[in-house]
C-alpha cells in the first residue's frame, strides 16, 4: 500500500510542475504592474522604475522563473508584497479557516443529500423524488454570490438572527488558544462553549451557502446510483430471500452505490475550495480564497501562486484519498487497478 502511494504521488509530480510553470506565466501575463501599485499612484516613472528594480520584475523572465523554482526547493513560496508577510505562513495561517467552512460544508451537504437520494430513488415518482429535483434545480441555477448575499440580507438584516457577516468570531471575543486552527474544535478544547457558539453562529450563514450550492449533484448522483442498482438482479434475490427492506437498501443498495457518489464527492470537495473564494469574500471570512483575491487585485505575484500550488497540492491528495476510500467501501477494488 505504502509503495503504491508513494507511486501515486511521483505520478502526480508533472502535473504539479505544470502548475507552477502555467501559474508563472499567467501572473506576468495579469494586467496591472505590482511595482507601480506600491509606489503608489502619484510615483514618478523613475520611483516605479526604482521600485521594479527592487523587485526583480526588471530581470528577464526565464531568470525571474529559475529564481522561483530554487525558492521553492527551499520551501519558500516567497514574501507577500501586500502584508509584508511570507506566503507560506500565510497559507497555513489561513488554510484551517478555509478548511472549517468547507468540511461543515460537505458534512451538511451530505446529511441532507444522500437520505434525500435515496428516498428519492426508492419512492420514484413521489413528493419526496419531486422535491429532491427542485432541490438539484435550484443548487445549480442559483450563483454562489447571490445565495450568499441574499441569506446575508434575509437573515441578518431583515430578521436580525445572524451575527454580522464579517469573519469568523465577533470582535466581542477573542479566539481559542490555537491547537488545531479550527475555532469550533479549539474551542471545545479550552472548554469555552461561549467562543464555540459565538463561532458557530458566525459560520451558518456561509456554511449554509456552501451547502446549498454542493446539495445538486451529491443528490442527483446518489439517485441516479440507487436506482441502478436497485434494478440489479441481486437486490431482487435479496429481496425473495426474505430480507428486511432496511437491510436490502444500507447493506446491498447503499453500500454497491457509493462508489459513484464518493468519486462526485471529491469533485465537490475541489469545487468547494474553488467557490470558498467568493463565500469568503461575501461573508468578509479570512480564508485562503480571501487571500488570492486580495494579492490579485494588487497584482501581488508571490501569493497567487503559492495559493494556486496549495490548491494543486490539496487536489493531489484529495485524488489519493479517494482511491484509498474506494478500498474500503468495495474490497474488490484496488489501488493498483
Amino acid at each position: 500500500m505504502l509503495r503504491t502511494i508513494t507511486k501515486r504521488l511521483l505520478a502526480a509530480l508533472p502535473n504539479l510542475i505544470g502548475v507552477v510553470v502555467i501559474t508563472f506565466l499567467l501572473t506576468r501575463a495579469l494586467p496591472g504592474d505590482p511595482a507601480a501599485y506600491f509606489a503608489g499612484g502619484a510615483a514618478t516613472p523613475e520611483a516605479v522604475a526604482q521600485v521594479r528594480t527592487q523587485l526583480g520584475l526588471d530581470r528577464p523572465l526565464p531568470e525571474q522563473f529559475f529564481k522561483y523554482v530554487a525558492a521553492l526547493f527551499k520551501g519558500d513560496l516567497g514574501l507577500s508584497l501586500t502584508t509584508g508577510q511570507p506566503v507560506t505562513k500565510e497559507l497555513i495561517s489561513r488554510l484551517p479557516a478555509s478548511l472549517e467552512l468547507v468540511l461543515l460544508a460537505l458534512v451538511l451537504a451530505c446529511a441532507i443529500a444522500l437520505p434525500l437520494g435515496v428516498l428519492a430513488a426508492v419512492r420514484q415518482g413521489s413528493w419526496i423524488d419531486q422535491l429532491c429535483r427542485l432541490v438539484t434545480t435550484a443548487g445549480v441555477s442559483l450563483p454562489t454570490f447571490f445565495t450568499g448575499l441574499l441569506l446575508a440580507y434575509v437573515f441578518y438584516f431583515l430578521l436580525g438572527w445572524a451575527p454580522s457577516p464579517l469573519g469568523r468570531l465577533d470582535p466581542m471575543f477573542s479566539p481559542p488558544p490555537t491547537v488545531t486552527g479550527l475555532y469550533l474544535i479549539d474551542a471545545l478544547i479550552a472548554r469555552d462553549m461561549a467562543v464555540w457558539w459565538a463561532s458557530f453562529k458566525q459560520m451558518i450563514l456561509p456554511v449554509v451557502t456552501m451547502t446549498i450550492f454542493v446539495l445538486a449533484p451529491i443528490a442527483r448522483m446518489t439517485r441516479a446510483s440507487m436506482l441502478s442498482i436497485l434494478s440489479a438482479d441481486f437486490i431482487r434475490t435479496a429481496r425473495a430471500s426474505g430480507l428486511s427492506n432496511t437491510t436490502v437498501l444500507v447493506r446491498y443498495g447503499l453500500r454497491n452505490a457509493l462508489l459513484p457518489v464518493v468519486t462526485t464527492l471529491g469533485m465537490v470537495f475541489g469545487f468547494m475550495l474553488g467557490s470558498s473564494v467568493i463565500v469568503e469574500k461575501v461573508f468578509g471570512w479570512p480564508g485562503l480564497g480571501s487571500y488570492a483575491i486580495d494579492a490579485l487585485t494588487a497584482s501581488d505575484y508571490a501569493p497567487v501562486q503559492g495559493f494556486v500550488l496549495a490548491m494543486g497540492i490539496l487536489f493531489v491528495l484529495l485524488n489519493l484519498l479517494v482511491d484509498l476510500i474506494y478500498c474500503v467501501v468495495d474490497p474488490r477494488v484496488t489501488i493498483e487497478g
